[in-house]
């Protein structure tokens, strides 16, 4: 675990700041003040970390129902990433198999002040190579593992689950502009990226893990996929096997939410809305609640966490699955990204989400399996959700 606790805002360098969900108008005047980094092998519950170290930094996340202001000076807030196995871990469930990306740490929060100051420009790269994707799994493989969570559920061990494959690829330059390049992408609600030292990561989710939006919880969980036509949208709306699988989610979902809500007042807002992500049409559905008095930053993650969209359900259950089938760790995939501030939480589901460490760029993709799946269109599904995260990476 390491921290950083720079002193005097006015000697450090201005950059501008792109993390998802970080106010618009501090983007361009902000500086990196603090800095905690952990890793599942360091021990304890980073869900308390993270609350203890904002609260030490001037961002206290001890009752998130208090109406609390932003203002222009001072601190602004900090960027929050937390890791599918940083998740698993608060939870008491398997952390699944080891992270490709090892550089990578499983819970980053970066504190920043406002500043006046000019930014401090990035330099232009001057080359940029990236080599061929080099898969975890092959094709038959990943197609057995389906095969191996329809039979788990014909036993009746669990209802879904969502399985995740992994590619990397070298590559020669700044992988940072390559990254940026992803926010991009039609949809990417959460689009923005977050460096550290030998690891940067790079995000262009469509889909809200949690956020607080006017003294509401909200999770937006996305579960359905087609291409984006007009045949591909009435199939995906005419789909049982789909919409099955969804209403399960959002079922996991509301579930979720209780545990940290007020009592009765958990609702669903909207449900199987179907929204374009690049050139897929994917179902969304809004599930919100009011949160309970006195909830703090680290019971709310360790109740969303990891999110059931891409865990299945029962989550636990699904959780040991995913764990025994998926050959490599989910890295920067499938955990939590985004921004916590006075006022202000809006964490990303780190889907269609790409990292970087000294050598490789990492790339996680996958989908929901239920009883109804077929293997072959699981696999030709992940690769849908990968190919406009490739192909924007490998643009110069």
């Amino acid at each position: 675990m390491s921290r950083n606790h720079p002193d005097v805002v006015e000697a450090l360098p201005q950059v501008p700041v792109d993390a998802p969900g970080a106010p618009p108008a501090c983007r361009g005047r902000l500086v990196e003040t603090a800095r905690l980094q952990w890793r599942v092998a360091d021990g304890g519950d980073p869900a308390d970390l993270a609350q203890r170290f904002l609260a030490a930094h001037g961002v206290p996340t001890d009752d998130l129902a208090r109406p609390a202001r932003h203002t222009p000076d001072g601190v602004c807030g900090a960027a929050l990433f937390l890791s599918a196995a940083a998740g698993a871990h608060t939870i008491g469930a398997p952390p699944g198999a080891p992270s490709p990306a090892p550089a990578l740490p499983d819970l980053a929060v970066v504190v920043y002040h406002h500043t006046d100051r000019p930014p401090t420009r990035r330099p232009t790269p001057d080359r940029w190579w990236l080599g061929d994707w080099q898969d975890s799994w092959s094709a038959t493989e990943h197609a057995a593992a389906v095969d191996a969570v329809r039979a788990a559920i014909g036993r009746g061990d669990v209802y879904q689950v969502n399985l995740v494959g992994h590619a990397a690829a070298p590559y020669a330059g700044d992988p940072r502009p390559a990254l940026a390049r992803l926010a991009a992408l039609p949809g990417a609600r959460y689009g923005g990226t977050l460096t550290g030292a030998g690891w940067a990561v790079g995000c262009a989710s469509p889909e809200t893990l949690v956020a607080l939006e006017h003294g509401r919880l909200v999770t937006r969980p996305i579960k359905g996929t087609r291409p984006a036509t007009p045949a591909g949208r009435r199939e995906l709306l005419a789909s049982a096997k789909e919409r099955a699988e969804h209403v399960m989610i959002v079922d996991l979902e509301r579930n979720d939410l209780a545990r940290v809500a007020r009592t009765g007042s958990v609702r669903v807002d909207e449900l199987f809305a179907v929204r374009r992500w690049c050139d897929l049409w994917q179902a969304e559905s809004t599930v919100s609640a009011a949160p309970a008095d006195g909830l703090g930053l680290a019971d709310l993650l360790r109740a969303v966490s990891p999110g059931g969209s891409v865990t299945g359900a029962p989550k636990h259950a699904a959780l040991a699955h995913l764990a025994a089938l998926e050959p490599v760790g989910r890295g920067a995939g499938m955990g939590a990204l985004g921004w916590i501030g006075p006022g202000r939480l809006d964490l990303g589901l780190t889907i269609r989400t790409a990292a970087a460490d000294a050598h490789r760029l990492h790339l996680w993709a996958g989908g929901g399996i239920t009883w109804g799946s077929d293997p072959a269109a699981e696999v030709a599904e992940a690769a849908a959700k990968a190919a406009p995260v490739r192909a924007l990476l490998a643009a110069g």
